[in-house]
């Protein structure tokens, strides 16, 4: 029996030992994505979705700028890329850009027609543009398109506050209840709010 446990001893020390060597030996320098994006790029200016992806990392770093720019270069290869337009509207968004969102959003519209964020969206612009008709008409264009769309509802209620019409924003209320009871309470808080 002792001599089993002298020789799992002798085994794990030389397991350990050779994990030791493991982890010294030389580490072989790899390529970032982001590296091997802006390679392929180099090679082929034209690939939109490279161009896309790196756009995408642009986003996740919050550099909204590089991000436009990569887009519109997206956008010049393929303008019929829809996605690409809506996330240039958002980048624009960010970057409190409204008029470039809007402009955005619609070509966006053109061709991903069934898509109701890029109306809500394109409200937020709106909204943002003091532009309160155009806000509404696009959260009513969203909710026609996805009637359960619980923001969507949560924002045309705060149109309708900011236009002074609090009857209509109680309507939204009333339907965001069935569809996002919070959103509904938090709705209701606003209206009530305004009432005082």
């Amino acid at each position: 029996m002792r001599y089993i446990v002298i020789l799992l001893l002798a085994a794990m020390t030389m397991l350990s030992c050779s994990e030791e060597k493991k982890q010294s030996a030389p580490v072989v320098e790899q390529k970032s994505d982001i590296e091997l994006l802006r390679e392929k790029i180099q090679s082929n200016p034209n690939d939109a979705d490279a161009q896309f992806h790196l756009a995408e990392f642009y986003e996740r770093a919050n550099l909204y700028q590089e991000q436009i720019e990569t887009l519109k270069k997206v956008v010049a290869i393929r303008p019929d890329m829809g996605y690409a337009h809506f996330k240039l509207g958002t980048a624009y968004n960010r970057l409190g850009m409204y008029q470039e969102a809007v402009a955005s959003f619609t070509k966006a519209a053109k061709y991903e027609h069934k898509q109701p964020m890029i109306y809500n969206n394109m409200a937020f612009s709106y909204g943002k543009l003091g532009k309160i008709d155009e806000e509404i008409a696009a959260l009513q264009k969203a909710i026609s398109m996805r009637p359960d769309y619980g923001i969507a509802h949560f924002n045309l209620g705060m149109a309708y506050l900011k236009a002074g019409k609090r009857d209509a924003a109680m309507k939204e209320h009333s339907r965001l209840k069935n569809i996002d009871e919070p959103l509904a309470a938090t709705l209701k808080k606003q209206i009530d709010a305004g009432r005082k």
